[in-house]
């Protein structure tokens, strides 16, 4: 018999679909859908008939769009949803919930499938079976994951074999307000399938640059998910971009020296060349994402390096090490989805096996982290070392264009080839930080807190005000890109100084103790010279402009007084005019100096507002783990 949570009375012939919404703040079920927003589902429900309680209906027989095509069609977003809506009706190994809000006013959905079924959200993390998650469509156009992620849960709703060990949730959509926008002209270099949906969400942001900044309602409820399941293992379903060569699959996975601890070498060693043999054993050879940057990748190219913008490189942060599938944009669409669909089936196949090692790496991992000295926020490429892959490639070439000035770059597919090429997959930190015992933020940097309740942070409000010791950044260097990206001005260049003190921090400011499960996500969120931080995505920009200034006319003579009182600055001053021409040429230069370096200078200015805290005060230092 299903559970009450997973069985919506179906009273009429054209009744609720098994669907939970779950509620964006609360995360409480409600057994009400918002007819404007599940208009497709309701209509598509119309045409079933209600089964009873426990009773499966023959979802084997249901059939997608693709299967229903010629191999190169894809679903829209209505018709996938009235799909899942039918087979969450349908068997009860399925369920389907509302998971909170997306930019184009649709819910975001998350499918289950587990045999048996879990009772509640809240229970998957701790059911012990190893945790799936895949995402399909962040980029519409590459649709290949929605096609094969359909057919799978059929398939498993049909056959729950290769569930005995795992649970195997799926985001059929993403980017909803892209998969909207259908179109078949702006994959300009995709073949297939006919018709898709664009890149850019409802905002045009592209939503595999958000992870970390969750300017979208989309990243704000993947979060919701991604925190409520704690998956294992993630999967983000992707079509190439860049060189032509013979595989129909690469994966950009997650990079393992950025990984890091025990579970960079279990990737490395253990889970990726098994499922990348089981590929190969399918027809499906497959290499490493081919990042060769525009040259002919049989010189060899080396691993991209997935930031916590992008959705493996944020899942890192959780010690959930990820795959973006990433087919071949050439190929015909049916050999692109049969790939994907292999992958997924080698994934959980493996997973099943894998779970119980990999859940135990990943609580030992998070634990390690908290008890090292230093940990790394950013890293180079090192191309003094670099491993071997077996690369199926086709021989290039530079002929004059047909149609610009130049040489176009060609691969020959008449001239197949198979060759040892390196590859360079190693990476070393290039800046490391100290780990601090805390961080203190400011309860007027509201939008930050938010994001660390969002993404499961513990934190400690302060009842009273109390005397710590810290460590603060001032701001030495904030250089931006002149062009925006992604809604904002990326600070491409960081470098900070430190100075350390007691500090006093206020009834409401919030303490975040390092030692807890979210202490990666923590520090390379709020350090600002990581790779991804806050800082660089503009949370703190209000610190880089003054707010007080002087007016030269009466400067002038506060000016002077300095000088003749603080001998120290009237020779540092001396000193530049004979140091910097420029600077002896100009008066601004040289009242701004001297004002910087004056009482009325203001102490905000660039003084970055979150501090690192030396030792936590008692009320923070309960248990976190």
């Amino acid at each position: 018999m299903r559970p009450v949570w997973q069985t919506h009375a179906c009273k009429q012939r054209s009744g609720r679909a098994n669907i939970q919404n779950h509620d964006a703040e609360a995360n409480m079920l409600t057994p009400t859908i918002d007819a404007r927003r599940q208009l497709p589902c309701l209509v598509a429900l119309c045409l079933l008939t209600c089964q009873a309680p426990g009773q499966d209906a023959p979802v084997r027989q249901l059939q997608t769009v693709y299967e229903q095509g010629d191999g190169n069609q894809t679903a829209t977003y209505e018709q996938t949803i009235a799909f899942y809506t039918k087979l969450a009706d349908g068997s009860p190994r399925v369920s389907m919930h509302q998971m909170g809000p997306t930019d184009s006013g649709h819910p975001l959905h998350l499918v289950i499938l587990a045999d048996p079924p879990v009772p509640k959200l809240s229970d998957v993390p701790t059911d012990g079976r190893g945790i799936l998650l895949i995402n399909n469509a962040i980029h519409p156009g590459e649709s290949d994951g929605v096609d094969a992620s359909m057919m799978l849960a059929r398939d498993l709703a049909a056959d729950p074999t290769p569930l005995s060990n795992v649970i195997v949730a799926i985001i059929p959509m993403y980017n909803i307000g892209g998969a909207l926008n259908r179109n078949s002209t702006t994959r300009a270099n995709q073949n297939g399938p006919k018709a898709y949906g664009f890149r850019g969400n409802a905002r045009n942001l592209d939503l595999n640059r958000d992870f970390i900044k969750c300017d979208s309602l989309n990243a704000r409820s993947f979060a919701r998910i991604f925190h409520t399941l704690d998956p294992d293992l993630f999967l983000d379903t992707h079509v190439s971009n860049g060189a032509d060569y013979q595989h129909v699959m690469t994966t950009a996975h997650s990079q393992k020296d950025k990984l890091g601890q025990q579970l960079g070498g279990y990737l490395q060693n253990t889970f990726q060349p098994a499922l990348f043999g089981r590929m190969k054993q399918s027809g499906f050879p497959t290499v490493p994402y081919v990042n060769s940057g525009g040259a002919p990748p049989d010189r060899g190219f080396s691993q991209f390096l997935e930031s916590p913008r992008y959705s493996t490189g944020y899942t890192a942060l959780f010690q959930t090490f990820g795959f973006m599938t990433e087919t071949h944009m050439l190929k015909p669409y049916h050999q692109r989805v049969t790939a994907t669909r292999a992958f997924l089936d080698h994934t959980i196949a493996l997973l099943s096996r894998e779970a119980p090692t990999l859940r135990r790496l990943r609580t030992e991992d998070r634990k390690q982290y908290c008890r090292r000295t230093t940990v790394p926020i950013a890293w180079q490429l090192d191309r003094s070392v670099a491993s071997r892959l077996e690369f199926h490639g086709y021989e290039a070439s530079r002929p004059d264009s047909l149609v610009t000035v130049g040489q176009r770059l060609f691969y020959d597919r008449s001239q197949p080839f198979v060759r040892e090429v390196p590859f360079y997959d190693s990476y070393r930190p290039s800046r490391s930080v100290t780990l601090p015992a805390g961080y203190l933020i400011p309860q007027g940097w509201h939008t930050v807190i938010a994001l660390m309740e969002l993404n499961g942070v513990k934190l400690h409000r302060v009842t009273a005000a109390t005397k710590l010791s810290a460590e603060t950044y001032t701001i030495d260097e904030a250089s931006s890109r002149t062009a925006p990206y992604e809604g904002h001005y990326f600070h491409d260049d960081v470098s900070v100084s430190s100075t350390r003190g007691e500090i006093t921090a206020a009834v409401g400011d919030v303490i975040i103790p390092i030692r807890q499960p979210a202490a990666r996500y923590v520090v390379e969120t709020l350090e600002p010279e990581a790779m991804d931080s806050l800082f660089r995505w503009n949370f703190f920009d209000t610190i880089l402009q003054r707010k007080e200034h002087f007016s030269p006319y009466v400067f002038e003579e506060v000016a002077a007084e300095l000088l003749a009182n603080d001998p120290q600055l009237r020779q540092e001053f001396e000193q530049r005019q004979q140091d910097d021409e420029s600077f002896a040429g100009s008066r601004s230069a040289q009242l701004q100096f001297i004002y910087e370096r004056s009482p009325h200078n203001e102490p905000a200015y660039r003084r970055y507002p979150v501090r690192r805290l030396l030792a936590l005060p008692a009320a923070a230092q309960g248990p976190h783990f």
